[in-house]
């Protein structure tokens, strides 16, 4: 999956990278358990997914609905952006990860920090 990620991975990837977006530290396909989520950030406990056409199935429905609340029992927070928003309105999805990111710093066991190995 990283060696060939959708344009849409890559564009959000793009922003997330490097500590590009809120100073947050994201780390791209991160195994979780038995699943891999698009992007995580481990400090703030956030997972960001990107969502096409494949997750209007039935069975996925069932499937995240399952993962989500996996990781929500884990305290992880999951932001989904479908892929049609992030072409037509990419500062709306912006606004959602700023959002997202906010309200994860709220939490008492929300730290950024840059420790070493942190990749800085």
């Amino acid at each position: 999956m990283r060696k060939a990620p959708t344009a849409y991975e890559q564009r959000l990837w793009s922003w997330l990278r490097d500590r590009r977006f809120g100073e947050c530290k994201f780390r791209r396909q991160h195994p979780l358990g038995p699943y891999i989520l698009d992007f995580y950030c481990v400090e703030l406990k956030l997972a960001i997914e990107v969502d096409g056409k494949q997750h209007d199935g039935v069975w996925t429905i069932d499937y995240e609905d399952v993962r989500t609340k996996y990781l929500s029992r884990r305290g992880i927070d999951m932001l989904r952006i479908p892929n049609e928003l992030l072409t037509a309105d990419a500062p709306m999805v912006a606004e959602q990860i700023r959002y997202a990111i906010a309200t994860a710093l709220t939490r008492p066991s929300a730290t950024l920090s840059r420790s070493a190995g942190e990749g800085r």
